[in-house]
């Protein structure tokens, strides 16, 4: 008879199959489709990947449970407890590297601004080197300033001000409130004079704020800033996603082990 942990682990594994499917799919699209832009293209090969992984795992566990092949399964549960143990691993990390760059207040605007000293080393790397190059052009490409270019909050600096600006656009279109540069409009700021520029002094994106629209902050350390406390959040999205799966693994897990048990209890009876 057909037992329910069986019939568990082969409903959990054909959805996962389905998943890595559509991931390979897609990601084939993306190699073959020309209108994929530089910073979509990046993702080809780790979805590829992953779709992948997902699929052949999740066929030797459509094998083991349905068709009652115990080798199939005594590997998907090797392979399933080997994935497991890095998740814990992974997500431990997770949350001491992304502990900290929680941003600074700033009186009397509503949004938050952001330093890279605020983050974990290992964060920093993700925007160090050549890599910003990348990450560059792919803020110039997604048009993220674009937002902040109509309406009240384009020509009305008080609006401006109290504008919930998201963190790449706080540190990305608009130059460090230290700075003290004059409101034109949201992304065409006026240097200070030159009496006043001891604090601008000391602050470098003071110098690198740009008014050519795609130049903007673009370069500036807030820049930056702005990019890791997004990757931060997405992080810590993702540490909460990890936890949540991890339960759904180890129940899988532990079905499976029932469904092992039920292969080889199913293997006596025939061979009885």
């Amino acid at each position: 008879m057909f037992r329910v942990s069986n019939f568990m682990v082969g409903l959990a594994n054909t959805l996962v199959m389905l998943v890595g499917a559509s991931a390979i799919g897609y990601s084939i699209y993306m190699f073959v489709h020309q209108g994929v832009t530089d910073c979509e293209s990046a993702i080809r090969i780790p979805l590829l990947t992953t779709g992948l992984i997902l699929f052949l795992v999740s066929l030797l566990g459509v094998i083991g449970s349905c068709f009652k092949e115990n080798l199939a399964m005594v590997s998907y549960l090797i392979i399933l407890f080997g994935g497991i143990v890095a998740l814990m691993i992974f997500s431990i990390f997770l949350f001491f590297v992304t502990n900290k760059g929680a941003g600074r207040v700033v009186s009397g605007r509503g949004y938050k601004e952001y330093r890279t000293v605020d983050f974990s080393t290992w964060l920093n790397g993700f925007v160090g080197g050549k890599r910003w190059v990348g990450i560059r052009s792919c803020l110039a490409e997604a048009n993220v300033c674009d937002d902040l270019s109509d309406g009240r909050v384009s020509q009305i600096a008080d609006a401006f001000y109290h504008k919930n600006l998201s963190p790449i656009q706080s540190g990305c279109c608009k130059p460090p409130s230290d700075c003290n540069f004059e409101f034109r409009n949201a992304t065409f700021w006026i240097p200070p004079s030159k009496n006043e520029t001891a604090v601008a002094a000391e602050n470098g994106d003071c110098g690198t704020w740009s008014n050519v629209q795609t130049e903007l902050c673009f370069n500036c350390n807030a820049c930056k800033a702005g990019v890791l406390a997004n990757i931060r959040e997405k992080w810590r999205n993702l540490l909460v996603f990890n936890i949540c799966l991890l339960i759904l693994l180890i129940t899988v897990y532990s079905c499976g082990c029932c469904a092992r048990r039920n292969n080889r209890t199913a293997r006596k009876s025939d061979s009885v």
